[in-house]
């Protein structure tokens, strides 16, 4: 099953429970896939969709950290609830040996040896570590690697 039919098939189950929070942020999800796809025009592929929530996973983990310096509690565990919902759907995190050992084959399928080759071996890595790994994290480690 297909990440999308997956999301729908958890809007009709939270609906059947009567689950109102976890419905509201299941529909925050597919309201974001249908943006996409009627902007755009396309239909979405399940790289697309994880692109889309991990984009929604930063949003709300830069708002709720912002809820909690501003000590708003209350919004802030509305975010970690949002999140939490939305990781359900992202495949299982990639520990720091796989992604050292991703970033190698990278750089050898590539042959990099300096930066100027860093946007060769990101373009190699994305769709491998794309919702498993901070995108970021590993810009740096790449970026140490290469430098």
């Amino acid at each position: 099953m297909d990440l999308k039919t997956r999301i729908n098939e958890a809007v009709k189950d939270a609906m059947r429970a009567r689950d109102r929070e976890r419905l509201a942020a299941l529909r925050l999800v597919t309201a974001e896939i249908k943006r996409v796809e009627v902007d755009e025009r396309i239909e979405v592929d399940d790289a697309r969709v994880l692109a889309i929530l991990d984009k929604m996973i930063k949003q709300r983990l830069d708002s709720e950290r912002q809820y909690r310096d501003a000590n708003r509690a209350e919004l802030a565990d509305v975010e970690a609830f949002e999140i939490a919902v939305i990781r359900e759907f992202m495949p299982a995190p990639l520990d720091e040996a796989a992604i050292a050992e991703l970033i190698e084959e990278a750089i050898a399928a590539t042959g990099a040896s300096d930066m100027r080759a860093m946007g060769k071996v990101m373009g190699v890595l994305k769709p491998k570590l794309q919702g498993r790994a901070d995108m970021a994290a590993v810009s740096a480690q790449v970026k140490q690697r290469l430098g």
